[in-house]
């Protein structure tokens, strides 16, 4: 048979089709075959019965009240035993961890390290920073801020929280006359003055401005965000705009970047200045580092002409996440405190009797020393986060398969620390429920599995800031309590907790506040 070149060129259209459409089933069979072994593998999990398409996702869509109360109330989903269980979120799985061991597979690994895709909507305010970044980027930003929270950097800002606390203490007596009142508002005020200070070293005065539209941008989009991580109709970009919520979202980024990037400049240009001026006169007591406090942002500006370029976008991503990490897990984390020594006189006894033994009637400002005298204080702080964990849930995709309790748990998976039930293992804290300071004395926290408690993450990724957190609230919670008695007004069996951003009372902390006597 000849061949003619005419035939050959009719035909290698066709070929082309050919290998085409064979190339496109290939992968289209290769991943059909790979999402069953997935499915196979997540179904080998416990977990309760999953609908076609829709998965759990009747059961797990629901507001963020309604989620902590199935949790509370122990429905079929969540009184599961063992140390894990799946659910369907329409076609994706999430296997959520509630005991220690298996936490710890997840939390002590370097390979699982990547955060879910729920942080993704923190990008546009805080980039890639250390919160939210991954892989390398995110190894040399932890190697470089380690240094920024060494304990003799932290002692400099004791005196950034005494200022702050005293000014908010002193809000707090004109409210000390037995009314109900909701105390989160000033507490949270607080911390954000605290927090842009120490990060930015500027003083926003939110508990003097409540109003200013950077306080009111801090508010508005983190509730958006939040709104958006509950809602998955609100997670295309495109639905998030038609709706109307980006144009809000945008308007408070402009406010909470421009306000950043200012600043950043700003103290650049001011770090060059006094850098020219130490050349000039190298020992000039105002030198940088001599005299003046340094904060966050100064220290990132040193660390970049040191160590690594870090441009002012970089600089900013890392202020940005101070600030976002830094407030409202604090403020949240104080509330609780209150919260439980408000419902429990006695304990509150012994804290009034221990910040007694360390003050007397003195009115001094706290020092480092007193800190470490504060041990029962910093039991109670550490019990209440037991308890009401200021981060709620942990989550990671895993870029790896992982293998827990011997079920494989394949990549791509989402894979969520349920830190509030883990915090409730009876094994690891008997009588969960119960609040009782006296579980973190030293000779009761050396019996327990190394990640039984877990309220700044653990391993590799834990919170860089954890110190800084507990000084912060250490101070802050003494300071109220030298001065003040605290009644809490909501009963334990009546709280309604919204399991957010942090873990926060639904209807705010409404207490009575006493003078001491």
């Amino acid at each position: 048979m000849t061949w003619h070149r005419d035939d050959v060129l009719l035909m290698v259209p066709n070929l082309v089709t050919y290998a085409t459409l064979t190339t496109l089933i290939a992968v289209t069979l290769v991943w059909f075959f790979k999402r069953q072994q997935k499915i196979w593998l997540i179904e080998q999990i416990p977990g309760p019965k999953a609908l076609p398409i829709l998965g759990n996702a009747l059961e797990v869509n629901v507001e963020p009240r309604e989620l902590f109360q199935l949790i509370q109330c122990g429905s079929y989903m969540w009184s599961l035993r063992g140390p894990l269980f799946r659910v369907w979120a329409g076609t994706t799985p999430l296997v959520q961890l509630v005991q220690c061991s298996a936490a710890e597979v997840i939390l002590s690994s370097s390979k699982h390290l990547d955060k879910s895709r729920d942080y993704t909507f923190l990008h546009p305010w805080l980039g890639t920073g250390l919160l939210t970044s991954t892989g390398s980027k995110w190894h040399s930003r932890r190697k470089l801020l380690t240094p920024a929270f060494h304990f003799k950097i932290l002692e400099d800002f004791v005196e950034v929280f005494n200022n702050q606390g005293n000014i908010m203490v002193q809000k707090l007596q004109k409210k000390s006359d037995g009314k109900p009142f909701d105390i989160f508002p000033f507490i949270t005020l607080c911390t954000l003055d605290v927090i842009c200070e120490t990060a930015m070293g500027c003083n926003i005065n939110a508990q003097d401005n409540s109003e200013s539209d950077y306080v009111k941008a801090v508010y508005r989009i983190g509730a958006l965000i939040q709104q958006r991580q509950a809602r998955p109709w609100l997670q295309p970009n495109i639905l998030f705009k038609l709706l109307g919520y980006a144009k809000e979202h945008d308007a408070c980024l402009k406010i909470l970047h421009d306000f950043s990037n200012e600043t950043v400049r700003s103290r650049r240009k001011e770090y060059q200045e006094v850098k020219m001026k130490k050349s000039a006169t190298p020992d000039d007591d105002d030198a940088i580092g001599k005299k003046k406090r340094l904060a966050f942002l100064d220290l990132l500006l040193e660390y970049s002409e040191k160590e690594t370029a870090l441009s002012d976008e970089d600089i900013r991503e890392e202020v940005d996440t101070f600030m976002f990490e830094g407030h409202d897990t604090t403020a949240a984390a104080i509330n609780w405190s209150l919260y439980l020594i408000g419902c429990y006189p006695e304990i509150q006894a012994r804290v009034h009797e221990e910040l007694d033994s360390i003050f007397g009637d003195s009115d001094r400002p706290v020092t480092m020393a007193d800190l470490r005298e504060m041990k029962f204080t910093e039991n109670c702080i550490k019990e209440a986060l037991r308890l009401f964990p200021s981060v709620p849930l942990l989550a990671r995709e895993l870029k790896e398969e992982a293998v827990i309790d011997g079920y494989r748990i394949p990549a791509g998976t989402t894979v969520m620390i349920v830190t509030y039930r883990l915090h409730r293992d009876q094994e690891q804290f008997p009588k969960p429920e119960v609040f009782d300071p006296d579980r973190f004395l030293p000779e009761n926290v050396a019996k327990r599995h190394p990640y039984a408690y877990i309220p700044f993450s653990a391993g590799p990724r834990n919170c860089i800031g954890q110190k800084f957190a507990l000084m912060e609230e250490k101070i802050l919670l003494s300071s109220i309590l030298r001065k003040l008695r605290v009644e809490s007004v909501t009963r334990r069996e009546d709280l309604l907790i919204l399991g957010e951003l942090i873990l926060r009372p639904e209807n705010g902390n409404t207490v009575k506040l006493f003078p001491r006597a």
